[in-house]
């Protein structure tokens, strides 16, 4: 989970008309750049991202470690509750739950983060991570703090 928080862009975070930079929104998450983390789309409805499989991030048997899942899923949630945060205000992981469906053996893994509800102290955030072929391989949810609102 992200333990620091994501501080609000300038004069807001609604991603409506704001011109976002994705690599550099990336960059600002060291740990998803270690991950490999690539985010293709972001908007305060949805951020897709997608994670390539990498003998680094496997445990025995060449299997994606659940922890680089979480840690994906983490990341794309959070960008997500960026997007959908007011004026002035950041954010921080404060709950987090995730359900494996399948093992990820190869190719890249992509996520999709949703918001489920956002409120004025919390938003709470679903990533679908998804195989190369379409299968579901983790449903994470989580709970975003606002932290800061004006």
């Amino acid at each position: 989970m992200t333990s620091e928080v994501i501080a609000s862009a300038p004069g807001g975070s609604d991603a409506a008309g704001m011109d976002l930079d994705l690599d550099a929104l990336v960059a600002t998450m060291p740990f998803a750049t270690t991950l490999g983390l690539t985010i293709s789309e972001a908007s305060a409805e949805a951020v897709v991202g997608r994670m390539p499989w990498s003998e680094g991030l496997c445990t025995t048997g060449a299997i994606v470690h659940g922890g680089a899942l979480m840690a994906m899923a983490d990341s794309l949630g959070a960008v997500c509750a960026f997007l959908n945060l007011p004026p002035g205000a950041g954010t921080s992981t404060i709950e987090s739950k995730t359900n494996f469906f399948r093992a990820l053996r190869e190719g890249d893994v992509t996520g999709t983060a949703t918001p489920l509800h956002v409120g004025r102290t919390t938003i709470v955030v679903q990533t679908d991570l998804r195989d190369h072929r379409g299968k579901r391989v983790a449903l994470v949810t989580q709970t975003q703090a606002v932290i800061g609102a004006t």
